[in-house]
């Protein structure tokens, strides 16, 4: 952050002085020869500012991605859990355990004492609001992710919990590549090529560089004339919702 303020001070000052030395430029120069001098200065002055431009865009976005990467990694012992009925006044906790570990057919995989703070996500609605799973460490959080397979059929669901940058690129790789062909992993969009090889993405720049924009499949990797639909398949497990920022203990 002090590096992009000292370069915008840095930007602000050499404006004001090419902005100074144009204005006396241009009140010591003769009305016969200002047209052609005036058009130098501005094509100097117009290459001036399209470098700065670019270079302070090229930081503020190695600034956004940093800040991301902070975000995401303090979401690594989090995961959501979708389509669990809602009740007044439920042990939340309890209610998620029960819905895993009912379809997982071993009571000893999950307890509620393995879960540091569970939440519901968002305001109450019609339908049920997905659950946020904090876990006590990331081994648990891993090995309840990688059960999530063992949910098919169930109605639940598990998703990662994605930041708004993240969960927008997986959005567009879904639409780009079909549902098949894209998911996410330990925080990353996965995206697989047609050739099968399988690159890591986290923003939509890296997915234009993967997959460019104007690519369009069907959910079967087939192409279609129209985006394909957001609504969550059970394999691959995806952010099935527009993530939120949690608060961290």
């Amino acid at each position: 952050m002090e590096e992009v303020k000292q370069s915008m001070c840095e930007m602000m000052d050499m404006f004001n002085t090419r902005m100074n030395s144009f204005h006396d430029e241009l009140h010591k120069t003769p009305a016969s020869t200002t047209t052609s001098g005036l058009a130098a200065e501005f094509q100097s002055f117009r290459q001036f500012i399209t470098t700065a431009l670019n270079s302070l865009q090229q930081q503020v976005e190695m600034l956004a991605k940093g800040l991301d990467r902070i975000d995401m990694h303090g979401r690594r012992k989090m995961l959501l859990l979708h389509g669990v009925p809602e009740q007044k006044d439920e042990a939340t906790a309890d209610a998620a355990v029960k819905a895993i570990t009912g379809y997982i057919k071993d009571p000893e995989f999950l307890n509620a004492n393995d879960i540091a703070r569970c939440n519901r996500m968002g305001r109450p609605r019609d339908k049920p609001r997905p659950i946020l799973l904090k876990f006590k460490d990331h081994p648990t959080r891993t090995k309840v992710w990688f059960s999530k397979a063992k949910l098919k059929g169930s109605g639940f669901t598990l998703s990662e919990f994605l930041t708004k940058t993240r969960h927008d690129v997986f959005m567009a790789a879904r639409q780009r590549v079909g549902v098949a062909r894209c998911w996410t992993r330990d925080g990353c969009v996965v995206v697989q090529g047609a050739d099968g090889k399988q690159s890591r993405v986290v923003t939509l720049v890296e997915l234009n560089q993967v997959c460019p924009a104007t690519q369009q499949h069907g959910a079967g990797g087939a192409a279609a004339s129209k985006p394909t639909s957001s609504k969550v398949a059970d394999k691959p497990a995806a952010a099935s919702v527009r993530p939120q920022r949690a608060s961290k203990k």
